[in-house]
């Protein structure tokens, strides 16, 4: 990646404003998606808020994790939390790298509609599974003892649904089985496998995450099946789900229109490629199709630059020509003479043979078309 400073600041502003513009045409198409799933994440603590005044304290449940990891112990049980910053920070920051760095494969808008839309299904299975059991909580606030293992019944609706942001989230208890932190860390860390460009870093992403899967049974956050649980659900869910989702389109595919501009380095890469294609006798990008007539038995490019488009039309109408001459029978000798002139004036134009004493000009204009038809029709009145 290359990153524009310095003397091509001026380029680097103008990437960050196409970037923006584009983003916000995808915005506007989405965000629905992208609303509702931030709403689902208020719902999520919600719910995570309201299983804390169900939770009863109790003796810390056998543990395979809490025999072989050792306690971290309170004064330091930020280290996982600020594992888990990081990560959430680095895949924040990633998403929208398209805004600066030159090489980009994703859109912001629709890899966070992805990605929200893996982190409600696995949300929505976090809620079921916590509700339906509730466990004693291992973590430190949460045992037998402490003033916030148990919450007092709220007074009124609106402390319930404020959920005491964000001391109400951290000191959470009962919301066990499986890890909120795991699901965020394994969302984030295949989606960036999917769509990641340094392998290093996918394979720094995932020793990050067993990382934090140790931390969070060593600091006593979660019991070692609410990690492993996790670790399987989580995959499970973003397999399918992703099955089911439109594939993002692919930034460097030439049927997209071109969303930023291209260095000169790009462009001469770009042509080479193509020069290479057509030496190769294959089919540049379909956007780049123009006209082509025979001008003295060679293949020449249309001067005017059509665009695939139009020529198309123009193959359509040049068809339709055809077929009004083809069903007519052959052309009598007083129209032989207007054929010769139009020879002459239309010298090298592609000729077609209908009959043994026939043959039909193809002009390049729609007058033209109109002038050879009614020549063609006229001698049989």
């Amino acid at each position: 990646m290359t990153l524009y400073i310095g003397r091509e600041a001026s380029k680097l502003w103008k990437r960050i404003c196409a970037e923006t513009t584009t983003e916000i045409n995808l915005l506007l198409d989405n965000w629905k998606y992208l609303l509702a799933g931030l709403i689902f994440q208020y719902i999520h603590g919600l719910a995570a808020r309201g299983v804390h005044y169900l939770h009863r304290p109790g003796p810390t449940l056998q543990d395979l994790g809490f025999f072989i990891l050792p306690e971290l112990g309170q004064d330091k049980g930020y280290i996982s939390e600020t594992v888990f910053t990081c990560v959430f920070l680095s895949f924040l920051l990633w998403t929208f790298h398209p805004f600066i760095f030159k090489t980009k494969k994703i859109y912001t808008v629709l890899v966070w509609c992805r990605v929200l839309a893996f982190l409600v299904a696995s949300q929505i299975l976090r809620i079921v599974t916590f509700y339906s059991t509730q466990l004693p909580g291992p973590n430190y606030h949460c045992r037998e003892g402490s003033k916030l293992a148990r919450l007092p019944k709220p007074e009124s609706v609106l402390e319930v649904l404020l959920i005491n942001f964000p001391r109400g989230v951290i000191y959470g208890c009962g919301d066990l089985i499986f890890s909120s932190h795991m699901i965020f860390t394994l969302v984030f860390v295949l989606t960036y496998q999917k769509y990641g460009t340094r392998r290093c870093i996918k394979q720094l992403a995932w020793l990050v995450a067993i990382i934090q899967s140790l931390l969070i049974v060593a600091s006593r956050k979660h019991y070692t099946v609410d990690v492993v649980v996790a670790w399987y659900t989580v995959n499970l869910v973003v397999f399918f789900i992703d099955k089911k989702l439109p594939e993002l389109p692919d930034r460097t595919s030439g049927n997209l229109p071109l969303l930023l501009p291209l260095s000169t380095k790009d462009k001469d890469s770009k042509t080479k490629e193509e020069n290479q294609k057509l030496l190769n006798g294959n089919s540049v990008d379909p956007a780049d199709w123009r006209r082509r007539s025979e001008v003295n038995g060679k293949t020449m490019e249309d001067a005017n630059g059509l665009h695939a488009d139009t020529a198309m039309n123009e193959k359509q109408k040049l068809s339709s020509a055809l077929v009004h001459c083809a069903v007519l029978p052959c052309l009598c000798i007083k129209s032989s003479a207007i054929i010769m002139i139009s020879i002459n004036i239309y010298h090298g134009i592609f000729r077609v043979p209908i009959a043994s004493a026939c043959v039909i000009l193809f002009p390049m204009s729609n007058a033209e078309i109109v002038i050879v038809v009614s020549q063609c029709r006229r001698p049989l009145r």
